[in-house]
């Protein structure tokens, strides 16, 4: 029997959710970053499916980070130049920067499992 629940693959930092999302903005389609908190702890994450895995349709996976508090604003902001790269959060969004909202549950979806 198969798990229903989209496996959790927990990140090292929002930096690292923040590169994978707005590597998925490159493919097109609506990419936002889901945010909910269990167990009084906040989690931020983005569900992919991982097609066609053995002889699975696929399988969900839920990569996700973990805080202690709730960040401080509705979108995450990526910009690589030849400076680096600069991630932020921010309650707005600014030109020139890819700009990924954060969008929050009123509880943990029972279909992630972290």
């Amino acid at each position: 029997m198969v798990d229903e629940k989209a496996i959790g693959i927990r990140l090292e930092s929002v930096a690292d959710l923040a590169r994978l999302v707005s590597a998925m903005v490159g493919m097109g389609g609506g990419v936002y970053i889901m945010h909910f908190e269990h167990e009084g702890k906040h989690h931020y994450g983005l569900v992919i499916t991982l097609r066609d895995y053995y002889k699975l349709n696929g399988v969900p996976l839920f990569y996700y980070v973990e805080t202690q508090e709730k960040l401080r604003g509705n979108y995450v902001l990526v910009k690589v130049d030849e400076g680096g790269e600069k991630i932020e959060i921010s309650n707005g969004v600014r030109a020139g920067w890819i700009c990924i909202p954060i969008v929050s549950t009123v509880k943990k979806p029972e279909f992630i499992n972290v």
